[in-house]
């Protein structure tokens, strides 16, 4: 157990907060976990968008956005710089309509997973520091955070990079109609 950093008798180096928006990263462990992070704060913030998007009479906006998080979370999940830093800039975007105490902390969330990507992504491929924990399947939680997005990554990965540029595009063009109609 105590090999394995299971057993509670070694004290943290980091504090609470510390560990979850700016952790240590010096393993596939460390890297494993903020991409876990990453996959469920994307799904959060996906799923609060339609919901929010839906009582506001917009629910096809909102599918779109829930689309566009979900994904990008499962590309989060797999190490992949791109939806790292496509769901980050999304979301710095988003957060020009209104800034929250929430959206601050999602925010901080979402650096931290492009930052472990990123570091990540530096390693060598047959280092130890690179190695990977293995993959649960046992609960439902597992199915959906280690096993969906495993799966999944491969076969929308193409999809995902041409739709979140779109949707990128779009969102700049209705930002720029935004101000132009407040120039006037």
């Amino acid at each position: 157990m105590e090999t394995l950093g299971l057993s509670g008798s070694t004290p943290r180096t980091e504090g609470r907060l510390k560990s979850l928006f700016w952790p240590s990263i010096q393993n596939g462990t460390d890297v494993d976990y903020l991409g876990v992070q990453g996959y469920w704060v994307c799904t959060i913030v996906g799923v609060s968008s339609l919901v929010f998007n839906a009582l506001s009479g917009q629910t096809i906006v909102g599918i779109f956005v829930l689309l566009y998080y979900y994904l990008g979370g499962v590309g989060v999940r797999e190490r992949s710089r791109y939806a790292a830093v496509a769901v980050l800039v999304f979301y710095v975007v988003d957060m020009l309509s209104g800034v929250g105490v929430l959206k601050v902390l999602f925010a901080a969330l979402l650096l931290s997973n492009l930052r472990a990507t990123w570091i990540a992504s530096g390693w060598q491929s047959e280092s130890e520091e690179a190695a990977l924990p293995p993959r649960l399947n046992e609960t439902w939680g597992d199915k959906f955070a280690d096993q969906l997005p495993m799966w999944l990554w491969p076969k929308i990965r193409l999809f995902y990079y041409i739709y979140s540029v779109c949707v990128l595009v779009l969102v700049d063009i209705g930002i720029a109609v935004g101000f132009a109609h407040r120039a006037r």
